[in-house]
């Protein structure tokens, strides 16, 4: 059985993660996700929207998900040595180097290969949580906007 880890932040699911789910899953068997604890979304992207117990709970919910579970503080392959996972599956757009992961992996023994997927061809404006918060941001300004001209 081959097992494949796949990792993130899964804050405002959309088919952006589907895609990368989904993908990750054709390596191999099982699917294990690990979800960002908020304080590493915090340190790498943004304050988080949904907190991580909601998050991880939505993942576990998707029937390609075979297990989930949040990750580790500060050490990244703590959860690998937990999980012990055949493949690492990285979304196109992971700001993870594959090479330097490679390296620590064999560093600390782990039999681990690590692969980039491709990016999902079907990208609109709601397939990146930054993109989705954009635009409720833009359609609130807008909203403002023509509430400022109405009352005028």
């Amino acid at each position: 059985m081959v097992k494949v880890m796949a990792t993130g932040t899964f804050d405002l699911l959309h088919m952006g993660h589907i895609y990368y789910l989904r993908e990750a899953k054709k390596l191999g068997d099982k699917l294990v996700v690990i979800v960002a604890l908020d304080s590493t979304v915090r340190k790498l992207k943004h304050e988080p929207i949904t907190p991580e117990d909601m998050r991880l709970n939505i993942i576990k919910e998707l029937k390609i998900v075979d297990d989930a579970m949040l990750g580790h503080e500060n050490d990244m392959y703590e959860i690998v040595k937990e999980v012990k996972p055949d493949i690492i599956a990285l979304g196109y757009d992971q700001i993870h180097n594959e090479k330097n992961i490679e390296q620590e992996l064999k560093k600390r023994k782990l039999n681990v290969q690590v692969v980039r997927l491709p990016k999902y061809e079907g990208m609109d404006d709601l397939n990146g949580t930054r993109r989705i918060i954009g635009k409720i941001v833009s359609a609130y300004e807008f909203q403002k906007t023509m509430e400022k001209i109405e009352n005028k």
